[in-house]
């Protein structure tokens, strides 16, 4: 298939007025041409990723009304956007693979046929840029150099998606010095339009290494190198070429020893996923450190030592600003607090910005996400429940001194979590690596506002990865399996979920900083050197594994935290029934061998223990 595109059925009024094309590609200044045909810009813009190109867009946007100029003394370099409050999320419903057959794309996405979707949106993207700009945005994903580096160039239309993209990528000269004469490039079309969203559509074809993005504002759905290069079409090309495009933090444990030990971890959006990648040990566990390699994207390949080797493709960190503190996450607060575009949150009169869970007095008055007064008294959150922080990774104090090696870092363990009130227990160890992958291919999450539709819903969420895996799920969950087959020294498995609650409605676990006492257990379970009993899920730590001084944690809670309720897990097995079904066709026979093998484990623990 290809993703030539339509040429207008009319002619352009006026030439648009172009800057100088910073590339000889021939590949690329066509593609762009095409671009400007269909869309008729009123001028194309290429962007080189300088600090003084930075500096010129910001001042831009500030007055055409996109950003809002914070107060530089308590915020230097910090603005604050506005979206449309109909676009404040990734839209599901929205969002298609699109690949030549329906059986590619699978049960788990949305379908259209990449004909029909290239005349679908080529109708609303004709003319669409008319009296507006068009920004050329050239990027890498990964550390240049990197064997797993890829680049795109994203076409828009919107000067805060380009202000973005140069916060979470390597954005500019760098990826045109990579790409050269090139064409092997992912091609990203991004046009606002007038945010309707019944216009709202953005298709990916894997095929051709093409994104389409009309519509929507939205970080998730219209920065195209993220969830859409890294994880959707990132995730097909992994497949094809044999590595692993996973929606996984990553993190350097340093012991006191000088040891690090690199950890992936999984979770759906905001459920921790960035404060888990920014944690900050407690005081009993001085002289350990956590390092962060990255805090939402990872790219793993097999390295030639036997061991799977990660990077982080991003170059910055789009976090959800609700509920982050000097006590949730005292790294992000520091790392946000210069060069960040802040997204619907609240605005206080003398130029600071605010959000529900912020350290500090609530004030008595601010101007709220949709640009109306605010008080404590009023009905709605000052901030939206899903408002974003995008800001440079290198602000980080902890950032990893590998951060941006091209090799990556070597992982000793991968870590499965989700947002559980009940049912899933603090943290267990897979047998091998199909049950660690049987227990990733499982894992629910209660839903949260970082997607459209109801809050609080368990829903099957395999590796966090549901939403962004850009091929039909249970090949997806094969090609992990296949994976084994190139890794000598596979990195060890593990679940874990900080939000179980006891009879009472409390959190049995404290979470944040004391998430480094299981961290700590998985470190040394990684490197064979800490103990665990057997139960039918997996291994768990015992008691006197966790290190629990100074957390304030009854011995009780943690008995209740990883308590096995019978009855709770067979619920959990028969609501997975419907996520097998509708994977049937491709779902390996391993995982259904191994869900069964569960269910009468379970039911044989039922009939030993009735009363349970």
């Amino acid at each position: 298939m290809s993703s030539t595109l339509t040429a207008p059925r009319t002619t352009p009024r006026t030439t648009p007025s172009l800057d100088t094309p910073l590339t000889p590609n021939p590949d690329l200044l066509a593609w762009v041409d095409e671009c400007a045909r269909l869309t008729r810009p009123d001028r194309v813009v290429w962007c080189d990723g300088t600090e003084e190109e930075r500096a010129r867009l910001t001042e831009y946007a500030v007055t055409k009304g996109v950003l809002i100029k914070l107060n530089q003394e308590k915020l230097p370099g910090c603005y604050l956007h506005r979206s449309h409050p109909n676009d404040v999320a990734r839209v599901e419903k929205c969002t298609f693979v699109c690949t030549t057959t329906r059986d590619e794309a699978g049960p788990n996405n949305n379908w259209m046929a990449p004909d029909e979707a290239y005349r679908k949106l080529g109708a609303l993207l004709e003319g669409s840029m008319a009296g507006r700009t068009m920004y050329v945005v050239p990027y890498v994903m990964g550390p240049p150099g990197s064997p797993l580096a890829k680049i795109g160039v994203e076409i828009t239309d919107s000067v805060y998606v380009a202000l973005n993209m140069g916060i979470m990528t390597r954005m500019g000269n760098v990826a045109l010095g990579m790409l050269r004469a090139s064409s092997r490039f992912n091609r990203g079309l991004h046009c606002t339009l007038d945010l309707d969203p019944e216009r709202r559509f953005i298709c990916h074809f894997p095929q051709d290494n093409t994104i389409w993005s009309v519509g929507s504002g939205y970080g998730g759905n219209a920065l195209l190198g993220k969830k859409c290069l890294a994880l959707r079409i990132g995730s097909w090309l992994g497949r094809q070429e044999g590595w692993m495009a996973e929606h996984m933090m990553i993190m350097g444990v340093e012991s006191p020893r000088g040891e690090t030990t690199y950890v992936a971890a999984a979770f759906p959006s905001a459920c921790g996923k960035t404060n888990f990648a920014m944690l900050i040990p407690p005081e009993h566990f001085r002289g350990w450190h956590v390092w962060t390699v990255g805090d939402d994207i990872c790219w793993m390949r097999p390295g030639p030592d036997g061991r799977l080797w990660a990077i982080n493709p991003e170059n910055g960190y789009f976090g959800v600003a609700p509920g982050t503190n000097f006590a949730t996450n005292p790294t992000a607060m520091r790392t946000m607090a210069r060069d960040t575009l802040y997204t619907n949150v609240g605005l206080t009169p003398d130029g600071d910005v605010w959000w529900e869970g912020k350290d500090g007095p609530v004030p008595e008055t601010l101007v709220d996400w949709q640009g109306r007064p605010w008080t404590p008294a009023s009905k709605e959150k000052a901030a939206h429940p899903n408002s974003r922080f995008t800001a440079p990774m290198t602000n980080n104090p902890y950032l990893s001194p590998r951060a941006n090696d091209p090799r990556g870092v070597p992982i000793s363990a991968i870590v499965f979590g989700g947002r559980r009130s009940d049912t899933v227990p603090l943290v267990v160890q897979a047998f091998h690596w199909t049950h660690g992958v049987f227990l990733g291919a499982t894992l629910g999450s209660e839903t949260t506002a970082a997607a459209t539709g109801q809050v609080g819903v368990v829903r099957r969420d395999p590796m966090a990865m549901l939403p962004f895996c850009g091929y039909d799920m249970g090949l997806y969950f094969g090609h992990w399996l296949d994976m084994a087959h190139c890794i000598a020294s596979p990195p060890k498995i593990f679940q874990v979920n900080w939000f179980r609650k006891g009879a009472d409605g409390r959190y049995l676990w404290p979470g944040y900083c004391d998430n480094m006492r299981v961290l700590k257990w998985i470190v040394d379970r990684a490197h064979g050197r800490a103990g665990a009993r057997e139960t039918c899920l997996g291994w768990v730590p015992r008691q006197s594994d966790f290190d629990l001084e100074g957390s304030g944690v009854t011995l009780e809670d943690v008995d209740e935290a990883q308590r096995i309720d019978l009855p709770a897990w067979q619920r959990e097995l028969e609501d997975q029934e419907a996520f097998f079904t509708k994977h049937a066709a491709t779902m390996p026979k391993e995982i259904v061998l191994l869900r069964q093998f569960l269910i009468a484990q379970m039911e044989r623990e039922r009939q030993r223990h009735p009363e349970a």
